[in-house]
């Protein structure tokens, strides 16, 4: 197997930060089939370590649209050899046309905004009839940030294949007002536009992905129009998390929209470590705005130095990048302890949370979408030069 595109940002990296990405890049795509079911072209929705008889092995579970979605992107920025070995002898283009088809009418959003998007990317095609879904389901209360910023991209992509189409128009003008309208005064999303569809306890958190998601979408429309509002946006927002960002380089969980402080740091998930933020942060560069490579380094630095556990997180002999480090905890109490103590008082942390419910568990699974984000963050496409999106 051999990866033939240009790693995006090499130049900018040491040699030792440089192999790391080349080894993480080729794990990505020895790890997807894993998660592959070539009977019915679809994606699981998630890799688990199990023990077994023989030891330990690795089960998929469910199946996930969304991830498919985000597999063909990734898989894109791939030789054609790559494709074929990672899913069973057809092509990313081939996976991208079934994940279209799957995607009409179909009763997600992300699902629909992401196959729009890879439709855009990968093929070539715009989906005019995703796009004309995307248009009315944006028009509805609440959406979320992350599939708004997804249609967004989808929007813009679409956009520069047929500058004509007026539901991608009406998809980028949408997306882009409600995202704009609901950001913090320090740059923070909300987890859905408008916030306050979560109601009270809920309303001033945004997670990470509702940060990053946003800043590449809103980087990507500053580049294909020069609109220097959603560059201010993204730039405003990236500079928040940036600033945030842990003393090893965590990516933190969740954020608070209102003073742009940190909610509840944990979990820490690899996938923002070695592939979202990185992904997020070089789209910001290439509009123009802030070069952030140094946290970016310092985010991947994490996998290997985490001061949490001992544990290594990238397992060479799986292929596989374990999901996260969390608390020992009752499920996700400290993310609601940590939201209801803040919509109380702004700013407040809970004392002795880290002895109490302790940062010292690994989730022994990878989804597949993890992995489909690492390549398309590291690799360049095919018809781009280094550092272009």
């Amino acid at each position: 197997m051999t990866l033939t595109r240009t790693t995006r940002r090499a130049t900018a990296l040491g040699a030792a930060d440089a192999r790391t990405v080349d080894d993480l890049v080729a794990l990505a795509a020895a790890g997807l089939p894993s998660a592959y079911r070539p009977g019915t072209r679809e994606f699981a929705q998630t890799v688990r370590a199990v023990r077994g008889r023989d030891g330990v092995d690795v089960r998929p579970e469910g199946t996930n649209l969304r991830y498919a979605a985000i597999a063909a992107l990734g898989l894109a920025r791939t030789d054609l050899d790559t494709q074929r070995a990672a899913l069973s002898g057809i092509t990313a283009d081939e996976l991208t046309t079934t994940v279209t088809e799957r995607a009409v009418g179909h009763r997600d959003l992300g699902s629909v905004a992401l196959a729009a998007w890879a439709s855009a990317e990968v093929r070539g095609v715009v989906a005019a009839d995703l796009l004309s879904d995307l248009v009315g389901r944006l028009a509805g209360d609440p959406v979320p940030t992350v599939d708004a910023s997804w249609a967004l991209t989808a929007a813009v992509g679409s956009l520069a294949l047929d500058p004509a189409s007026s539901d991608a128009a009406r998809v980028r003008d949408a997306a882009r007002e409600r995202l704009l309208a609901a950001q913090g005064p320090q740059g923070i999303f909300p987890h859905t536009l408008p916030a306050a569809s979560l109601g009270r306890w809920r309303a001033h958190v945004g997670c990470f992905a509702d940060q990053v998601y946003p800043i590449q979408a809103l980087a990507r429309l500053a580049a294909a129009t020069g609109d220097r509002e959603a560059l201010a946006a993204a730039e405003l927002c990236a500079g928040r998390i940036v600033a945030l960002q842990g003393p090893a380089g965590q990516w933190w969980w969740h954020y608070d929209r209102r003073n742009g402080k940190v909610v509840e740091g944990f979990p820490v998930y690899s996938v923002h470590q070695h592939a979202m933020g990185p992904m997020a942060l070089f789209d910001l560069a290439d509009a123009g705005g802030t070069d952030h490579t140094a946290a970016v380094v310092s985010g991947l630095h994490w996998l290997d130095a985490h001061p949490e556990v001992l544990e290594d997180l990238v397992s060479t002999r799986h292929n596989l990048v374990w999901r996260k480090v969390g608390r020992r905890e009752p499920r996700k109490a400290a993310r609601q302890v940590a939201a209801v103590t803040t919509s109380l008082v702004p700013g407040v942390r809970v004392p002795g949370l880290d002895t109490v419910l302790p940062p010292v568990v690994v989730d022994h699974e990878c989804r597949p979408y993890e992995l489909g984000w690492l390549l398309y963050a590291w690799l360049a496409r095919p018809d781009t030069k280094e550092g272009q999106p």
